[in-house]
């Protein structure tokens, strides 16, 4: 058994009850399937309708801490999806943020799937000896190790974030613009206070039309993703005449995951902060405007604090990283991750048609955008809150819409995308 680092235990002290702090995910599968795990069938009709209000519910339930923080739950009934066989499931997954980040749980999920129809043979693992669960003297005593060793570790630490500091002044002075400071975000009513009830939808994109994209405009996959979700916000507040004329700040993470830290479980994640100019009315310039800016945002992650201030955690008193959190989140706007699987998987024989992602929201961030392909396919999935988007099925539109446009703008012969490749976007 193993303590907690201070980032994985911070999302435990985040946790109440309207803000459960899991990540979660949607995977359909052809044909049906059978296992031991929680059991759902949707209600007729058994279309993407129902999956997504079913999914919504789930994801709004706490996971239950006195159990193994993860779930899986069968639905079955999936009957009137187009290009899903009637009589397909899908497997919703949760599992708490204090156990896994983006990374980490698409490494999980490459190990309950397979690469071939033929499932892999899995031999039970060798007996072995399991700590009993500490006592609270026990507990105690490693805490003081903890602390007495602080002092070097602290040393190593804030020399690797002075180190850090240097080399971002440096690139500053090459005239690279800074990133935008925490906080400095414009107010939106998607700042509102949220309910513990979620609500959620995605949108799904020919992959190689994004990517089409991209060649044209000499930029990043991920540049043409947030230009995406920045023009859908765009709409969408313009629409409620509510569109602020600062840009909306967008925090993104960035793992410090190293090579030989893959497999393992946790969180080695930073974030950087992002102007996503929602303040530009053209979709080419508002694409150019990120693309500068997330050159300049990698230009001071590449200077090295990111890492050094996830170790920081390790030395937040628990009480004080509670506070700081629920501060610090009051002006984050939304969050995108963007794991990777673009080949045919499997589970027990059965195809992965569609994967789709969820994260948890806090007070303050009511928009939570996590962003997935698969074998083609690019899933961009807003989650949400009752309290601050009721209306999120016309965010979900939005994201294709933005998508059309910003495709129509660069490459003018093509058709626009109206039907998504596997699901549709919006159901009405």
């Amino acid at each position: 058994m193993q303590p907690l680092t201070g980032l994985d235990s911070s999302f435990l002290y985040l946790e109440d009850a309207h803000q459960p702090m899991h990540l979660g995910s949607v995977l359909v599968f052809e044909g049906s399937m059978n296992f031991q795990s929680f059991r759902a069938a949707l209600p007729s009709p058994g279309s993407w309708k129902e999956l997504r209000g079913l999914a919504a519910r789930i994801f709004s339930v706490p996971l239950d801490r006195s159990r193994p923080l993860w779930e899986m739950t069968l639905v079955e009934g999936l009957d009137h999806i187009p290009q899903v066989p009637p009589g397909s499931v899908a497997v919703i997954n949760k599992v708490h943020h204090a156990a896994i980040d983006g990374l980490s749980g698409a490494d999980m999920m490459g190990v309950l799937l397979d690469l071939t129809k033929e499932p892999v043979a899995v031999h039970a693992p060798p007996p072995r000896t399991v700590a009993p669960m500490p006592n609270e003297f026990e507990v105690l005593s490693h805490t003081a190790r903890k602390i007495m060793g602080k002092p070097s570790e602290i040393k190593r630490v804030a020399g690797e974030i002075s180190d850090a500091l240097r080399a971002a002044a440096k690139v500053r002075d090459k005239g690279v613009e800074v990133p935008p400071v925490p906080m400095t975000a414009p107010p939106t009513s998607i700042n509102r206070t949220i309910t513990g009830q979620r609500i959620w939808n995605t949108a799904l994109l020919d992959l190689d039309r994004v990517k089409a994209i991209r060649k044209v405009a000499g930029c990043t996959l991920n540049d043409v993703v947030v230009a995406i979700c920045a023009g859908a916000l765009r709409r969408y507040l313009d629409e409620k005449n509510e569109l602020p004329e600062k840009p909306l700040i967008a925090m993104i993470p960035v793992s410090t995951r190293g090579a030989d830290e893959r497999g393992k479980m946790g969180n080695k994640v930073s974030a950087m902060f992002l102007d996503i100019a929602t303040d530009v009315a053209d979709p080419v310039e508002r694409l150019n405007v990120i693309k500068a800016h997330t050159q300049g945002g990698k230009a001071f992650e590449k200077a090295g604090a990111t890492r050094a201030f996830v170790d920081l955690w390790d030395f937040v008193p628990f009480g004080l990283a509670n506070r700081v959190l629920r501060l610090y989140s009051r002006f984050r706007v939304s969050e995108m991750h963007n794991p990777v699987f673009n080949v045919d998987m499997y589970m027990a024989g059965h195809k992965l048609l569609a994967t789709m992602g969820m994260a948890p929201l806090v007070d303050g961030m009511g928009l939570l955008i996590t962003v997935l392909s698969y074998n083609g396919v690019l899933s961009i999935s807003p989650t949400s809150s009752p309290a601050v988007m009721p209306d999120l099925d016309v965010f979900t539109r939005n994201l294709r819409e933005a998508a059309n446009e910003l495709e129509a703008a660069l490459l003018p012969h093509r058709q626009p995308d109206t039907e998504a490749t596997l699901l549709p976007t919006v159901v009405a």
